[in-house]
């Protein structure tokens, strides 16, 4: 994360955490609410370092730089984290613990499809993608502004990308992969977008002008 974006995530987190978490309620008077768009860029950082670095993963992993995986692994484990601390503050602990969960479930999945990939193994492929954990459930649950069906099809996409991506390391098709790269980073500001518009509708007395 550059320095901007380290100041931003801080400067998000430490001022929303002013107003308490959702079940605590949050009135018009928090003192210096953020505003939209500090919460976009802090998600759209947050979704890209879990794209940057589970890129990472599934690279090392098809080049057997396990040294180098082992950092990345560690990375992703942290923007989970980050991930997590930033709906805490919209929805409390709990359901930034029950996030986390989902979203390690999800980045675990995609390191088993890699794994089973690099073994030729299309059977285990074939069972990393169908026992993937869905984070679009919780999502749609937690805010009536993320319809089931729209959150699903924007994690569908991604889980695809990721797949796509892991194929072409492994063919190493790097143009390919370079293509597939490019269509990750936009679709992942998609999802941003649309997490920090719906944030935004739920809790409009947290954010300023």
């Amino acid at each position: 994360m550059n320095t901007l974006h380290r100041s931003v995530a801080l400067l998000v987190f430490t001022i929303i955490g002013l107003g308490g978490c959702a079940h605590e309620g949050s009135s018009v008077s928090d003192p210096h609410p953020v505003t939209v768009a500090d919460l976009q860029a802090v998600l759209r950082d947050e979704w890209s370092r879990h794209v940057f670095w589970i890129r990472h993963v599934v690279m090392d992993n098809a080049k057997g730089d396990r040294r180098s995986r082992d950092f990345a692994e560690k990375a992703v484990a942290a923007n989970a984290r980050d991930m997590a601390k930033t709906l805490a503050s919209f929805y409390g602990d709990a359901t930034a613990g029950r996030f986390r969960t989902l979203l390690t479930k999800h980045d675990d999945m995609i390191q088993a499809y890699s794994d089973a990939t690099v073994a030729g193994d299309k059977r285990r492929q074939g069972t990393a993608i169908a026992t993937g954990a869905s984070i679009a459930n919780l999502l749609s649950q937690i805010n009536p502004h993320l319809p089931k069906d729209t959150v699903r099809s924007l994690f569908a996409t991604n889980i695809g990308h990721h797949v796509v991506q892991i194929n072409k390391f492994q063919d190493k098709d790097y143009q390919g992969e370079d293509e597939t790269w490019t269509a990750m980073e936009h679709h992942v500001y998609v999802i941003a977008d649309t997490l920090t518009n719906a944030i935004a509708k739920q809790f409009p007395a947290k954010f300023g002008s």
